[in-house]
């Protein structure tokens, strides 16, 4: 066994061994979630809001059955969270297409970008799409085919995929659309949640947070992408026509949705389909409801409803954005980022490495 496989097995058990015994560490002071120290208002509110339906997610979107655990939110809150463990691919479909590989190929050989408007749908990457980006950018130094040759420059080896999803792109991958395949992944990636089994409303909103939640098919929903810096260096991180993209380091992780995890939930109110579930345990659900229409909604694009209790609703695909902010407290895993996002199986990068375009 490499020492790097060393190292990961003894991260997981660590992991392991921390979530069962005595769940989330934190120096923080402890504090009980009980209804006395919520407001009444605030009670009645969120009465509904029972957090994750296990019963509503692909089969095989978990590497194991969920696990409740004793764990600690990062406010301090002492509770209970679903221990939830994924491989990094998405339940009962092969990501891609991504990046065409001739400026003459139509929309089934790509996938989608955000506009540059920022809002709406995506924008098909097709072969023209990749030719006419300069215009579409204003700015003519984009370059992301072979004048003489018309193929699509595009990143088609492991090395490749890690030398272009990064800030700081490698000249030589520059002017690439950029993909990458779940083939590049360790043979032993998981990804390990922890949400609270409960949501507990929290005092102060959360911000921009590293991972927002987990998607019916059990990958990633993912924070912003870094658009400005992708663009600056004459990239395109393609997504499939679902809204996500695969790296090393989250796997496959949606930065949009598109329909591809809608689940229709047996309501006689139209309510929007559920896609997926926040890291503080509140569902998301689609933007509009069977009519095409959308609710009004709080600063975290949320609101609340007798059936539901508090839910999300996620942003239009080209917004770069699932969320505005955390409504309710989440859970820091050992090893993970901040803000709820899940603990990975690589451990850190290496000194002096940086870490990828997509966080």
């Amino acid at each position: 066994m490499s020492l790097n496989k060393k190292r990961i097995l003894t991260g997981l058990i660590t992991f392991s061994a921390l979530a069962a015994l005595a769940g989330c560490n934190s120096e923080k002071e402890v504090k009980t979630d009980t209804s006395e120290t919520k407001s009444t208002t605030t009670a009645e509110a969120h009465k509904v809001s029972k957090g994750i339906d296990l019963s509503m997610f692909k089969e095989g979107a978990f590497t194991n059955t969920p696990e409740i655990v004793n764990c600690v939110t990062t406010e301090g809150t002492e509770t209970t969270c679903y221990k939830i463990v994924t491989s990094g691919a998405p339940a009962g479909r092969e990501p891609g297409p991504f990046c065409p590989r001739t400026t003459s190929d139509g929309p089934e050989e790509g996938g989608g970008w955000f506009s540059k408007e920022g809002s709406g749908d995506l924008v098909d990457i097709t072969g023209e799409f990749i030719l006419k980006l300069d215009e579409y950018y204003e700015d003519d130094k984009w370059a992301v085919y072979d004048a003489e040759t018309n193929k699509v420059r595009y990143t088609a080896t492991k090395a490749a995929c890690l030398g272009a999803a990064r800030p700081d792109v490698e000249d030589q991958y520059k002017q690439n659309c950029i993909e990458c395949q779940l083939s590049y992944l360790d043979d032993d990636f998981t990804e390990t949640y922890l949400i609270p089994t409960t949501p507990i409303p929290a005092k102060d909103t959360t911000g921009r947070v590293h991972t927002v939640g987990i998607a019916l098919d059990g990958a990633e929903l993912s924070g912003p992408a870094p658009v400005d810096a992708i663009l600056g260096s004459y990239t395109i991180a393609a997504f499939d026509d679902c809204g996500g993209h695969i790296n090393v380091h989250q796997g496959y992780h949606y930065h949009s949705t598109t329909g591809c995890t809608d689940k229709s939930v047996n309501t006689d109110d139209g309510h929007a389909a559920l896609i997926g579930y926040a890291v503080d345990g509140y569902g998301i659900y689609a933007m509009k409801d069977a009519e095409g229409k959308e609710e009004s909604l709080d600063e975290c694009r949320g609101t609340t409803d007798d059936i539901r209790g508090y839910h999300y609703h996620a942003a239009s695909p080209s917004e770069n954005m699932f969320i505005g902010c955390m409504h309710g407290e989440t859970v820091a895993p050992v090893g993970g980022p901040a803000g709820g996002g899940p603990n990975r199986n690589q451990g850190p990068p290496p000194t002096g490495s940086t870490p990828p375009f997509s966080e």
